[in-house]
């Protein structure tokens, strides 16, 4: 095993006792991990029209094989919660799809976040008809509502998203952009957050933004001097002009470790086509008909190189790759399966890597004291003797476990 992902790791001292709470002596135990405490993510879209049943008989099953797919590599699951389509009429949100599809994922040993509660693009265009006083009202009402009726099924959101640009956004007139104007974007991310964190304390909340300039930076530290309670850095790093390399991942990785706050790579890109010119400015601006996959290899390449280096940083708690497919956003050969769900180096890449190297899967026997010592990856376990078998949680923390077997 690679001292890189020595903190990923524990060794633990293991007690196997009988129903009678007697040690199981000498006796053969087989112990495999199950699940990850890493958040290895995607992207998980797709499973709100297969959990709703929203498609016809084949396009069903073209999203059964997909989801089956995803469930072989990742763990975490982002779910769009983007206002204007979650919510097209006022009063009508789409909350119903969103819980069976969460359920859904839950149901499979699969955490869920929600993404975004507040944006300024994809914004329901009916706030517009109110004032700014009551599109804030209006804001703050929406993250209760939708943080209380997801609470315990989602417990983690990216509270507000892509706020460096937000009072500045220019390319169509919106409700949020009016809104931060008016109040700056430190004392509208207190106020996103005030609400988040008064309605489920115990949720994970993220602030999360595409900027890695100094200006995040300064952001964030504003945020804290206010007081905001964030819980973890989200980081997106949509590649389509090229991947950072390692020399930008570990410079973005040093300066926004500085302020000891985990870190999620929160919606992660890299292409297996040509890249976006250099020349474009925003991505959305880049808009074609067809965009072949034809470097594959490339891609599971520089995916292999990101995913080790962000696993082997102490800070970094997740990594989500944004599409599980090509053709996704822009259109683009974004995806770790092709668009007819065929799978591309990079998927069997991650699998090998989340499911293979990283993944901990032991034999032996017990001593005469009924103990057994392993070091294994930090996650849920099964521990298997003869044709029983119980459920354990691996933590950094833990030194000896008592485990009944019967």
């Amino acid at each position: 095993m690679s001292d890189n992902y020595k903190h990923r790791r524990n060794n633990v001292r293991l007690r196997i006792v009988n129903s009678d709470g007697t040690n199981a002596a000498r006796t053969p135990v087989r112990i495999k991990q199950t699940n990850h405490e890493f958040l290895f993510g995607c992207g998980a879209f797709d499973a709100v029209p297969l959990a709703n049943g929203s498609a016809d008989a084949a396009a069903l099953a073209r999203l059964n094989e997909r989801m089956e797919k995803w469930l072989e590599v990742f763990n975490f699951g982002t779910l769009p919660f983007y206002w204007g389509r979650y919510e097209p009429e006022q009063g009508k949100p789409q909350d119903k799809e969103l819980h069976r599809a969460a359920e859904w994922l839950r149901g499979r040993g699969v955490k869920v976040k929600g993404h975004p509660l507040c944006w300024h693009t994809v914004c329901a265009p009916w706030l517009m008809n109110y004032s700014n006083a009551d599109i804030l009202r209006l804001q703050l009402e929406r993250i209760r509502r939708d943080m209380g009726g997801f609470a315990g099924l989602i417990d983690m959101w990216d509270v507000i998203n892509e706020v460096v640009i937000m009072p500045i956004f220019d390319k169509y007139d919106n409700a949020i952009t009016r809104v931060c104007k008016d109040l700056g974007r430190v004392q509208m991310i207190r106020e996103v957050f005030a609400a988040a964190k008064e309605t489920n304390p115990g949720a994970t909340l993220l602030l999360n933004d595409f900027n890695t300039s100094i200006d995040y930076e300064i952001l964030i530290d504003g945020c804290l001097n206010a007081g905001v309670p964030i819980d973890a850095i989200g980081i997106q790093s949509h590649q389509h002009q090229g991947y950072w390399g390692l020399e930008k991942l570990n410079a973005v990785l040093e300066r926004f470790s500085s302020f000891g706050l985990p870190i999620h790579f929160t919606e992660n890109t890299i292409i297996s086509g040509d890249l976006v010119p250099a020349y474009i400015e925003d991505l959305n601006d880049w808009q074609v008909k067809e965009w072949p996959s034809t470097s594959e290899d490339r891609q599971a390449r520089e995916m292999k190189e990101m995913y080790e280096t962000l696993f082997a940083h102490p800070l970094v708690q997740a990594i989500t790759t944004w599409d599980h497919t090509d053709g996704k956003w822009l259109n683009a050969p974004s995806g770790v399966l092709r668009s007819d769900n065929g799978e591309k180096p990079a998927n069997a890449m991650l699998r090998e890597l989340i499911k293979g190297e990283w993944f901990t899967e032991v034999s032996g026997v017990t001593d005469e004291n009924g103990e057994i010592c392993f070091e294994g990856y930090l996650g849920e376990y099964l521990i298997q003797r003869g044709g029983a078998q119980t459920e354990f949680t691996l933590t950094k923390t833990a030194e000896n476990l008592t485990v009944s077997v019967q």
